[in-house]
């Protein structure tokens, strides 16, 4: 975690903060639901010895009144105690969701290193409920609190050694209630990240489910899933048996604690000190007391498992950031002038690169490294280890990360489509026009695809286009691309999966609408590598070659080898 990042205690100090004024109204409806419940006993109490001390009917009476007024009113603070604070504990998750996905959608990147996509959403999910209800379990606490506080004045009031007994034994059970949850909080701790993982390997082999199937791997993945859910359990378990030993201790130093009241007062009646009403009284409290001890071995329990999720709420959000933030905006209208100079990162070795405004340029390279490397340089995902990458003659790396992304877009070949209408895949939230998109749609033949559809455009895909097959998955991808309309627009291996005559008609037609605007192609497809300006040649991390498709073709043997195998 980097110096003066969050911690899981700020992470935890910030979610209560933003929901004080629910935690503190909570709080006191539930001291007072509390109060009241504690008083019970005693109004019984008091009318058992008004009934057989003076025999008055009136003042039962009144009494009577007064316990009913009290059900009412502690009746009435629960219920809107309740409400109030579990919907703190909503608001609180609902907080820490957005700042987890801010940050994890934080142009700089980062949050998403060494972690699965499916940790990340159960970090999101469960994490922040957990935090969350740190806000709700605050109020029930401060309730239980009061209802001890109210319960030792009102033993005080019968006898002062039971309140003596109750104000001099609650802080030595507190401290050793909270001593108990270590070992739960550290196991939590442990459950999460367990499950986490597990979640994110689930994501993993569904998403690859249908390549798993193609290469008969289904075993092997499913043992791989079985592994992981298996260490998952294990650690739930014990958290789990954490958490019952928790309970079971705590809930036996309350039972003898409690016990420990009910015979002193016992022995108090016998010896004379106490009336009937009031032995009623202390006797009935002290029952009553197990309530606000067993609350507290809750709040106690949710504290710890809370504490454990906050400081893996607080690992993401004081990620390091993937690459600096520069201040600085590309120019309106930007020329699309693209240099590499000297660029080292990873399999690149020392790239000089030109690429011309307004130009089509293809690069070449059979190192998938290389190509993967290029493309977080272009796309900023990473910074060069050496040398730099220039837009207009201004360094990326003094470039506004969220605004280069406005000027260039990076397409990777594995773009992943939505489940939404194939048109809404295609805008992805742009401003493009009717126009833009149906020349993007045209341009990609996507319009071919939407053709075959039963509701055209407006037909919804499935989760990460499955209904599509690859090729229309890839020309989906590729119209959405083109439909941002960027200054500079990078494409990696668009047409794969396209057979070879759409793949041409693709290629002049991405020729003509992206004409005057610079565009680079990183793939091997002979098709489209003839529509270009100009080729580079990658091997070896270097730029071996350049020059125009044909004269590469019939000079260079390893070119030839590459485009046309």
């Amino acid at each position: 975690m980097p110096a003066g990042g969050p911690t899981g205690g700020h992470v935890l100090r910030r979610a209560i903060r933003g929901q004080r004024r629910r935690v503190v109204t909570a709080s006191l409806l539930g001291m007072t639901h509390q109060g009241c419940e504690a008083l019970v006993p005693v109004v019984i109490g008091a009318a058992i010895d008004s009934a057989v001390a003076t025999g008055s009917a009136g003042h039962l009476t009144r009494l009577l009144l007064v316990l009913a007024a009290l059900f009412l009113v502690l009746s009435t603070c629960y219920r809107t105690s309740a409400r109030i604070a579990e919907g703190a504990g909503e608001h609180a998750a609902h907080r820490l969701r957005l700042e987890l996905g801010a940050r994890v959608l934080d142009p700089r990147g980062g949050a998403e290193a060494d972690r699965l996509p499916g940790a990340l959403t159960s970090i999101a999910t469960d994490d922040a409920r957990r935090v969350g209800s740190v806000a709700t379990v605050l109020a029930y606490g401060a309730a239980a609190v009061a209802a001890l506080t109210v319960s030792a004045v009102a033993l005080l009031r019968i006898s002062v050694p039971l309140g003596l007994l109750v104000l001099l034994g609650i802080p030595p059970l507190l401290w050793l209630g909270h001593r108990i949850s270590g070992p739960l909080e550290r196991r939590s701790e442990t459950e999460q990240e367990r499950a986490a993982h597990a979640s994110g390997v689930a994501a993993d082999l569904v998403t690859g489910l249908r390549v798993l199937k193609g290469m008969g791997a289904e075993a092997a993945a499913v043992s791989r899933y079985r592994t992981t859910s298996q260490d998952s359990l294990t650690a739930a378990l014990r958290a789990a048996r954490s958490r019952a030993g928790h309970e079971g201790a705590v809930l036996a130093l309350t039972g003898v604690f409690v016990a420990a009241i009910g015979i002193a007062g016992a022995y108090l009646a016998m010896d004379g000190a106490i009336s009937v009403g009031e032995l009623v009284a202390a006797v009935g409290l002290a029952q009553f007391l197990l309530g606000p001890f067993q609350l507290l071995t809750y709040v106690n329990a949710e504290l710890a498992q809370g504490r454990a999720s906050a400081r893996r709420i607080a690992d993401v959000l004081a990620a390091p950031a993937a690459v600096a933030g520069g201040t600085a905006a590309p120019q309106d209208g930007s020329a699309g002038h693209v240099r590499l100079r000297g660029v080292r990162l990873g399999a690149l070795r020392a790239v000089d690169l030109d690429i011309r405004p307004g130009s089509l340029t293809g690069v070449v390279s059979r190192d998938p490294a290389a190509v993967d490397d290029l493309l977080r340089c272009l796309g900023r995902e990473a910074d060069p280890a050496g040398g730099h990458v220039e837009l207009d003659g201004v360094p990326l790396t003094a470039l506004d990360p969220d605004g280069l992304r406005r000027t260039v877009l990076v397409a990777p070949h594995d773009a992943a489509l939505f489940e939404s209408s194939l048109l809404d895949n295609v805008r992805a939230g742009s401003t493009a026009g009717t126009r833009t998109l149906a020349d993007a749609l045209a341009a990609s033949a996507t319009d071919e695809v939407a053709g075959l559809l039963p509701d055209g455009t407006d037909t919804v895909l499935a989760e990460r286009g499955r209904s599509l097959s690859g090729g229309q998955r890839q020309r989906v991808a590729l119209s959405r691309a083109l439909a941002a309309d960027r200054a500079v627009l990078v494409l990696h291996d668009p047409t794969t999966a396209v057979d070879t005559v759409t793949e041409s008609r693709i290629a002049t037609r991405l020729r003509d609408l992206r004409r005057g605007r610079t565009t680079v192609l990183i793939t091997t497809s002979s098709a489209l590598l003839a529509v270009t300006d100009r080729v580079v040649v990658l091997d070896e991390g270097t730029v071996a070659a350049d020059g125009s498709h044909a004269e590469l073709l019939a000079t260079d043997g390893a070119y030839r080898a590459a485009v046309l195998a």
